[in-house]
């Protein structure tokens, strides 16, 4: 993840010059052409989406169309690196199965859970959108980073938030690894979400710890860190 000082992974410090070689540096290390991370998708959760891709328009449903099959649906791959979107209620409006993202091209993959209607999982059959059904009402984490090996051959996924996200999963012992690209700039914003956000009913605040493993400053003020997660045995 890209934060300010203040560790809050969106907001106007992103739009001053001095966080412009922060968020280059980022995207050079996820996803540039010699990329340091070779993962095959990344992850985001339905807020973050609406945010940066589909902005919050609702989806065109048919409530009339026939039954789909039953399970997971997956659409003929394209070669591209997924984008992994939770949509556990079925609520996101895409209006075609692949986006952009910088240089990026991404092939759209849905996370939905067994309360989804037949009628978003026909909207995601006829725009060609693959998706995997996780959990009966809220996210299965650990049978979705199976399924996103069994079905899609990944072994190596990229949180990329919101923070709410990035804690369960840390809670979960389902990550390896902490990548921060520490921009120096910072805005103060009392409502900006942070690297990591607890949820009631979902996560709570009982600490974890990371181990350093590297750190490299850059000409421009910006710091990379990577930390080992631990605790992970305790916390699975």
């Amino acid at each position: 993840m890209q934060v300010s000082l203040d560790g809050k992974i969106i907001g106007k410090f992103m739009d001053i010059p001095e966080s412009k070689g922060s968020g280059e540096f980022f995207y050079n290390v996820a996803f540039g052409e010699n990329a340091h991370y070779k993962h095959q998708g990344w992850l985001s959760g339905r807020t973050t989406t609406d945010d940066n891709f589909t902005h919050y328009k609702k989806p065109e449903l048919d409530e009339q169309a026939p039954e789909v099959p039953a399970g997971d649906f997956v659409a003929e791959p394209t070669g591209n690196k997924y984008y992994i979107s939770i949509d556990t209620s079925g609520k996101l409006g895409w209006a075609k199965n692949t986006l952009q993202y910088g240089d990026t091209t991404a092939e759209v993959l849905e996370v939905l859970t067994e309360k989804v209607s037949n009628a978003y999982k026909a909207f995601l059959r006829e725009k060609n959108i693959s998706y995997v059904i996780a959990g009966k009402d809220s996210l299965d984490m650990e049978l979705l980073l199976q399924k996103l090996n069994d079905l899609f051959q990944m072994d190596l996924v990229m949180l990329g938030g919101g923070g709410v996200l990035n804690w369960s999963f840390i809670q979960a012992g389902l990550c390896d690894e902490v990548s921060v690209v520490i921009a120096p700039a910072a805005d103060a914003s009392a409502t900006s979400p942070s690297l990591f956000d607890t949820k009631e009913g979902l996560t709570d605040d009982t600490p974890v710890s990371f181990t350093l493993k590297n750190v490299e400053t850059k000409e421009d003020s910006t710091v990379w860190l990577t930390y080992d997660v631990n605790n992970k045995e305790t916390n699975s």
